[in-house]
């Protein structure tokens, strides 16, 4: 639902010299429920690997690095599945990574790879998800989300646990640039709610609390192939959309 899924196992694989042996994972939340991808990956890997995987799931990308720094060097993650390309500067800069040695040459994202260090496995653009039966006219572009006056309602992610969260800062300074704050200070009338990570923000729009939300182009696609619906759609915006690269790393 959050994003084009690459190979999940192929990055598990930067640890399979140590098969037999347990595996700690560090995601986030919607990777490892029961609708997202990591029971899957873990029953196929563990048949694989001979290994058992053990998944800690923590509420977003952004709180994955923040664990890690507290925690330093006597974190228990082997994995951490979960990072995006706006984290991984700072996530090398803990010295707690190790080079992938994984030949990365047949990764195909937008703008190529290049990194010895972390590995991708998914991507996505984020958007602006809304439900067609309360919305009938979404807004056509970031400007008229953000000037467009309080409502409808949207729920975004937290910038300081959320990849997502990060991901609409450095989207609204991108298309603001110096009057970023005061595009904030437009836009928060319309916010119904902030909350810590993606899960819980697509959660309360599921539910009906509010008819819009921060999320991915392709979070529709999972209510057409698993619910047969096209009552969600995401709203093209004429700036474009800001992509997200999610990575992985073994420490």
């Amino acid at each position: 639902m959050r994003s084009f899924l690459l190979s999940t196992l192929s990055v598990l694989t930067l640890t399979a010299g140590a098969s037999a042996a347990d595996l700690t994972v560090y995601t986030y939340e919607g990777f490892t429920a029961e609708w997202g991808s990591g029971p899957q990956v873990e029953k196929a890997f563990e048949a694989k690997c001979g290994c058992d995987i053990e998944f800690v799931g923590l509420t977003d990308g952004v709180e994955l690095l923040n664990r890690l720094k507290l925690e330093g060097a006597n974190t228990r993650a082997d994995i951490v599945l979960g990072l995006d390309t706006n984290l991984t500067a700072e996530a090398r800069a803990t010295g707690l990574f190790a080079p992938h040695g994984v030949d990365a040459t047949s990764v195909t994202v937008p703008g190529g790879w290049n990194d010895d260090m972390f590995l991708p496995y998914d991507y996505a653009h984020f958007a602006v998800v809304f439900d067609t039966e309360t919305v009938k006219t979404p807004p056509k572009s970031l400007k008229e989300l953000v000037e467009g006056g309080p409502e409808p309602k949207i729920v975004i992610e937290d910038p300081r646990t959320s990849t997502p969260g990060l991901g609409l800062v450095l989207w609204v300074k991108k298309v603001y640039g110096d009057k970023a704050p005061d595009a904030w200070a437009k836009l928060k009338d319309r916010v119904l709610t902030v909350t810590p990570g993606w899960s819980e923000a697509y959660g309360l729009f599921t539910k009906g609390e509010a008819p819009m939300v921060l999320s991915y182009l392709t979070s529709p696609a999972y209510h057409m192939v698993a619910e047969s619906t096209d009552r969600y759609q995401a709203a093209a915006f004429e700036e474009g959309h800001y992509m997200q690269i999610e990575v992985a790393g073994q420490t």
